[in-house]
């Protein structure tokens, strides 16, 4: 750890979109901070703000400033207009915040808005920021869990296609998730004993076997194993009625089987003040919950309301997990 006071990295992801403007929100807003932004100093001075650049060996920077750690863009950016020549900066600039995170320079990294297609289309496989950081820190089993003010909802599956959702839910990716959040809850959000909503995979939870075999073959004799070890949790339960008010009342976080089963919920609920959090890393990581917006780039019009309350997150959990 870096001291009292949280050193938080944060990478603007796609330079095209609106995340190097959006860094100019974050001067002066966090006064119990240090952020350095691991970007281009260029592009952070065309989207309105210069920097002052970050030298490890230096003396730490006054908190609440902003500073910058400089990786160089391969070609000029221009907001609006992806270019594939710069994924592998995208990617750099994540490389550097995280293995300063491993090596304690950081507490933690928090992520601006990546654009996937044109990673790929540059001839890099990615799928997301999730899988990309538990390659990079040998993290066996990342979870993906947005949080909404006290809403929060991890996932067993991420970024699948539906029809290969059935055959990724396994007893063991079950437990292994199970397991995870559960502890994460309590080392991240001082939870003793964590309350855990699960959803079923099919509609009504298979509805006793006649829609579906998952629940009760797979689902349910994983979730009284873990209950024998002690974890605290409920279900599976009819996503469709889960999400109720009488129910959130009484949980501490959902755990969702897919992707589009959770994610809708809780970005109705709180979009725009939304985090993303990665949960079974070695390392703290917390993500906008937006995309790149290429079509409000250089407008100064994009509103820095969840990579604000991304930034509040991840001093939160670093601070909790001191």
């Amino acid at each position: 750890m870096t001291g009292q006071t949280p050193c938080i990295a944060i990478t603007p992801g796609e330079p095209a979109g609106i995340g190097p403007e959006l860094m100019t929100h974050l001067n002066d807003a966090f006064p119990g901070a240090r952020l350095v932004v691991v970007a281009d100093p260029a592009l952070l001075s065309q989207a309105g703000h210069d920097i002052p650049v970050f030298a490890p060996d230096a003396p730490n920077p006054p908190a609440g400033e902003l500073t910058v750690w400089p990786v160089p863009l391969a070609s000029p950016a221009q907001p609006g207009r992806l270019d594939p020549a710069n994924a592998p900066y995208v990617l750099e600039t994540l490389r550097t915040a995280a293995k300063g995170c491993l090596s304690g320079l950081f507490d933690a990294m928090v992520t601006g808005p990546v654009h996937k297609g044109v990673i790929n289309e540059s001839g890099q496989a990615f799928t997301g920021h999730t899988e990309f950081l538990a390659e990079l820190t040998n993290a066996p089993t990342p979870v993906m869990m947005l949080v909404a003010d006290t809403l929060r909802v991890a996932l067993v599956t991420t970024h699948l296609p539906l029809k290969d959702v059935p055959a990724a839910i396994t007893r063991e990716r079950l437990t292994a998730v199970l397991r995870i959040l559960d502890a994460d809850l309590r080392r991240f959000y001082g939870l003793r004993a964590p309350r855990i909503l699960v959803t079923g995979l099919n509609p009504h939870a298979g509805e006793g076997g006649h829609m579906g075999q998952e629940d009760i073959e797979i689902i349910e004799p994983t979730l009284a194993s873990l209950r024998d070890e002690g974890l605290t949790l409920t279900g599976p339960m009819p996503a469709d009625t889960l999400f109720t008010p009488r129910h959130l009342a009484e949980a501490d976080a959902v755990l969702a089987m897919y992707h589009d089963q959770g994610l809708p919920v809780l970005k109705h609920a709180g979009f725009g003040r939304a985090v993303n959090v990665t949960l079974g890393l070695p390392i703290i990581r917390t993500s906008v919950d937006h995309g790149t917006a290429l079509d409000l780039a250089g407008q100064h019009r994009a509103d820095a309301g969840s990579l604000k309350a991304a930034v509040t997150e991840a001093i939160r959990m670093t601070q909790t997990s001191r």
